[in-house]
């Protein structure tokens, strides 16, 4: 009889989830498009955090909205803020800049030691899982990749349950057989929530706010954290 999951016990992922921005992909490319429009310094991190915040308020509203027209709207939101006339031409241009953001450079080698420990590797993003496979196919690592999930399919935004549950059941495994893997806390307390086994690289944030409980696993790199998760015990049979 296979051992009951949860109550605190995490075991070896059969797939991981990866959650995309800021985890595999590094939004640079938007900072430089803003530098380059004249916005002031920490824009990118103003209007990251606005999206997030306006994507995950729909969602504890029971709504939902695409990242694209989220994140549009929250940059002009940046623009009033910082004195200048919102223009949505050039809003959608610096939000358009995501589809060159680059991998970080922990990405390739996490992969490969997935593969090589024969756990299945997948993607669950709040923005689109067309964008990310169009990412991973420029940055040479989509064959790695099984799945390339997105928020849209699910109804709602992360980190409510539904997203982290719908990955299970396209994936085919149990909750406790998935890992999610993230560097912002909020995903990995979402997912713990849902059941998932949860995996945090500490190279965005530094530390895991203890509010958010702890994560099954966690490194200073993505490389550190498939190394843990490949290490977590197999269920007792």
């Amino acid at each position: 009889m296979t051992q009951p999951y949860g109550e605190g016990r995490a075991w070896r992922p059969m797939a991981v989830a990866f959650d995309v921005n800021e985890t595999l992909f590094s939004l640079d490319a938007v900072r430089r498009k803003l530098d380059g429009m004249g916005f002031p310094a920490l824009s990118l991190e103003l209007w990251f955090a606005r999206t997030l915040r306006d994507g995950i308020a729909l969602a504890a509203a029971g709504a939902s909205d695409r990242f694209a027209s989220i994140a549009v709207d929250a940059l002009l939101g940046v623009m009033a803020a910082a004195g200048r006339e919102p223009d949505r031409s050039l809003a959608e241009q610096a939000v358009a800049a995501m589809e060159e953001m680059e991998p970080h450079p922990d990405v390739a080698q996490c992969f490969e030691a997935l593969r090589d420990g024969g756990v299945r590797i997948s993607t669950l993003t709040n923005g689109s899982g067309v964008m990310t496979e169009r990412l991973l196919e420029r940055a040479g690592l989509r064959h790695l990749v099984e799945r390339c999930m997105s928020v849209q399919d699910a109804g709602l935004w992360k980190p409510s349950a539904a997203p982290y549950l719908y990955a299970a059941d396209q994936l085919g495994v149990e909750p406790g057989r998935l890992a999610l893997v993230a560097v912002h806390a909020w995903d990995v307390c979402g997912a713990k929530a849902a059941g998932l086994v949860t995996g945090w690289a500490a190279r965005l944030e530094g530390g895991f706010a203890e509010r958010f409980g702890r994560p099954d696993v966690s490194g200073a790199d993505l490389v550190e954290v498939a190394r843990g998760l490949l290490a977590l015990p197999e269920p007792h049979t």
